[in-house]
């Protein structure tokens, strides 16, 4: 069947994961860098806040650490990038060249959190395949929604998942994927983007929801040629939008200050 006229349906890093996308070997990591200092001064200003906050990260040499990296809590928009995965290894998709059609429906997903294309794609794939890319990445207490804004995650597999994306990713669209992920509008560059060391390359997605109340996340990779780490920091029960904003750039200025 022509692919045009297709129906419109619906804590462990394994040994597997570290074959060839997962961070370089711990000589090429600042060695000096204080991850305890950090860890605990950003755990200090998460438990001054409002709701819960959690928070992982992935070190250059695939280190896991964090502040409740475990605990589960909401999605919001950061599950959108598990829709662009599932839609890309579609069978019909995964070997072929994206069609217009496609791409209008992954694009504004991605690059301005489109919720209308996300609920698109939702129905499209499906939990199935949904379930199916969460074990194959090792995602634990993954669990979908009929909003698929309550999906559950924890941080520290999201950070996991961040750091190896495009292992999940078919070759043929790892480069478009993961170029929209550098392509976030500008008005949605708060929080972690505005600690990012500036060699770096940066790849993310944030995530917010008021319902039913308001949960504010925000997920990241950082990459070099060589190099790379991952950031995962998850709010909820936060006053407001704007509060968890700024949640999230409190964790993220006292995790990433002096790093290079």
């Amino acid at each position: 069947m022509s692919r045009l006229r297709r129906t419109f349906s619906r804590f462990v890093l394994t040994a597997g994961a570290a074959l060839v996308f997962v961070a370089p070997a711990a000589a090429h990591a600042p060695a000096d860098y204080p991850w305890p200092k950090r860890i605990a001064a950003a755990a200090r200003f998460a438990d001054q806040r409002a709701g819960a906050v959690s928070f992982a990260v992935v070190d250059e040499s695939g280190e896991l650490r964090g502040d409740h990296p475990s605990r589960v809590h909401s999605s919001a928009s950061v599950v959108k990038v598990m829709f662009m995965v599932a839609l890309l290894r579609e069978p019909g998709v995964r070997h072929d060249a994206l069609t217009r059609f496609e791409q209008a429906l992954l694009e504004p997903m991605i690059q301005r959190s489109d919720n209308q294309t996300a609920t698109a794609i939702y129905n499209r794939v499906g939990e199935g395949a949904l379930y199916r890319l969460a074990r194959d990445a090792g995602l634990d207490h993954f669990t979908t929604q009929p909003l698929w804004g309550l999906t559950t995650i924890t941080a520290a597999s999201q950070a996991r998942f961040f750091n190896g994306l495009e292992r999940y990713i078919p070759k043929r669209h790892r480069d478009y994927a993961m170029r929209l992920l550098r392509r976030i509008v500008p008005s949605q560059r708060w929080g972690i983007p505005r600690f990012v060391p500036q060699v770096w390359r940066l790849h993310f997605k944030g995530g917010w929801s008021g319902r039913p109340s308001w949960r504010v996340n925000q997920v990241m990779t950082l990459r070099e040629p060589s190099r790379r780490f991952s950031v995962a920091i998850l709010t909820r029960n936060q006053p407001s939008k704007e509060y968890g904003e700024i949640t999230i750039e409190g964790v993220a200025r006292r995790l990433l200050r002096g790093y290079d």
